[in-house]
């Protein structure tokens, strides 16, 4: 079992190893296998990458992001022209239903709302925004259409799903659904398989909200 400081060490070398961040800009503080991110970074994009980095990291068991992100003078943009970007980055992405999608932008900050049939296009819209120039955060308010399902179905197929990507997994984790919510608990052994876990329930048909309760081991 890493200690603190350890993971402390590791964190901060797999934030120095991601060409994409400014890891000189984010500070790194661990307590119980808590992560603390702080600092500032030019872009949400980095502001993103730095907390999927830390996940990457075995012995992490949660993440704080507290990473603001600070526009140089080059990246600022004018809202109107920041939406018109989003606006352009739906209608070229072909997992985006752009006339189900709606984006707000203020002083940079991005609002999205909307109901898709599915999750993945809901984070397929988070994506297309994620790495636009001038954005400064977002703020995911994107539903997911309700539908008749059988919760024993949904139930098996997500089961079904945790045993052919990890069987090891699938016998910690317990699953219940409850009208069109499912709720997950267990013990996984890193983020990575926590994530994996949440997809699967995302994926099975006419889930509209996932209550993720499941933690990480020691």
């Amino acid at each position: 079992m890493k200690t603190d400081s350890q993971i402390q060490t590791d964190v901060m070398q797999e934030l120095k190893f991601d060409p994409s961040l400014s890891a000189e800009a984010i500070g790194v503080s661990v307590s119980g296998g808590i992560v603390t991110l702080s600092g500032a970074v030019p872009s949400y994009a980095e502001k993103s990458a730095a907390e999927r980095a830390t996940q990457r990291v075995a012995g992490v068991r949660a993440v704080v992001e507290k990473i603001e992100v600070s526009l140089p003078g080059s990246s600022k943009k004018d809202d109107s022209d920041l939406a018109k970007a989003i606006v352009g980055q739906f209608k070229w992405s072909v997992q985006v239903p752009d006339e189900w999608v709606r984006a707000r932008v203020e002083n940079g900050w991005v609002e999205l709302t909307g109901q898709v049939e599915w999750d993945y296009q809901r984070t397929a819209a988070e994506s297309c925004v994620r790495g636009l120039t001038g954005v400064r955060g977002i703020s995911n308010h994107i539903s997911i259409k309700s539908k008749v399902i059988q919760p024993d179905v949904v139930k098996k197929k997500i089961e079904e799903a945790f045993r052919r990507e990890a069987d090891r997994e699938a016998r910690r984790i317990a699953v219940e659904v409850k009208g069109t919510k499912v709720i997950l608990s267990g013990e996984v052994h890193s983020f990575t398989d926590l994530n994996d876990a949440k997809w699967a329930a995302w994926s099975a048909p006419g889930v509209t909200s996932v209550e993720n309760n499941l933690h990480i081991s020691g």
